[in-house]
């Protein structure tokens, strides 16, 4: 894919439907096939696009990436927890930069060793604000970058951080609470720094906070039915009058995992 494609082809889609589907797959949480399987289904069910990687990969991503490549139409973004966690088959790349943490490796150094590489597979690079947000719990990616999360009720911090990436160039926002989160991404702190940007935000939420009511449960609702696969986990179809919604939220949904969804967002899961 040309340069600038995939980030240009996301904004089409929120620019067409106010909302998008992604699908986020952990190679090192099942094998190859399954995740083949996932995101055979994630096509059927309206994805659009698919996020490859996590915050530790022990497993060599380069199977997936190469067969998701062959098996699916859809683009393949990674989703890296390091520099290593590069494939030459992906399509783009969330060159992220974890802005809520002051560890200068994971919002630069990182960066640094990952970019000739990047260059050298001629990946497209999407500059993303990374901010993780105090889950009430530790978390792998809190674990692995050292990094204090942004405390949960300190709404003003997080627009001013979305605000700082935006000006400093990053062309996505994400959000998360991180793997094995106690509490989601807080509505209303996704509304505030929604109102403070003017770049897509992505928001990663966990199934189980779907499920367990609140305004999640309802946004989750909107996806209108369930489709199962063979780990008796269910991978939601997007209904077009969701879709519709205004807004420039992108929601990153991790279905291997069992993560989440909120409304006006582009959605990831595997």
């Amino acid at each position: 894919m040309q340069v600038g494609f995939v980030l240009n082809y996301l904004r089409e889609t929120i620019t067409k439907y106010k909302a998008g589907y992604l699908v986020l797959i952990d190679p090192d949480q099942y094998s190859v096939s399954d995740c083949i399987d996932s995101a055979h289904q994630a096509e059927e069910a309206g994805a659009d696009a698919l996020l490859l990687g996590g915050s530790f990969l022990t497993t060599d991503l380069q199977p997936v990436a190469e067969t998701l490549k062959r098996e699916t139409r859809l683009p393949i973004i990674l989703f890296p927890g390091d520099s290593m966690h590069l494939s030459p088959h992906a399509d783009a790349i969330l060159y992220l930069s974890l802005i809520s943490g002051r560890n200068a490796n994971f919002l630069i150094g990182e960066q640094v060793k990952a970019a000739p590489r990047i260059r050298q597979y001629g990946i497209e690079p999407i500059p993303t604000g990374y901010m993780l947000i105090d889950s009430g719990r530790q978390t792998s990616v809190g674990f692995m970058s050292g990094t204090t999360p942004l405390p949960r009720g300190k709404f003003d911090l997080a627009w001013a951080h979305a605000l700082a990436a935006e000006y400093l160039g990053m062309q996505l926002l994400y959000l998360e609470a991180g793997s094995g989160a106690e509490y989601p991404v807080p509505d209303q702190m996704i509304a505030v720094v929604k109102e403070h940007i003017g770049i897509p935000v992505l928001v990663r939420w966990r199934h189980k906070f779907a499920r367990n009511g609140g305004s999640k449960s309802r946004s989750w609702r909107g996806f209108h039915r369930d489709r199962h696969c063979n780990r008796k986990q269910s991978l939601p179809v997007i209904d077009e009058t969701v879709r519709r919604r205004r807004s420039r939220i992108v929601v990153s949904m991790d279905f291997h995992l069992t993560t989440t969804v909120s409304d006006d967002i582009f959605c990831a899961q595997c």
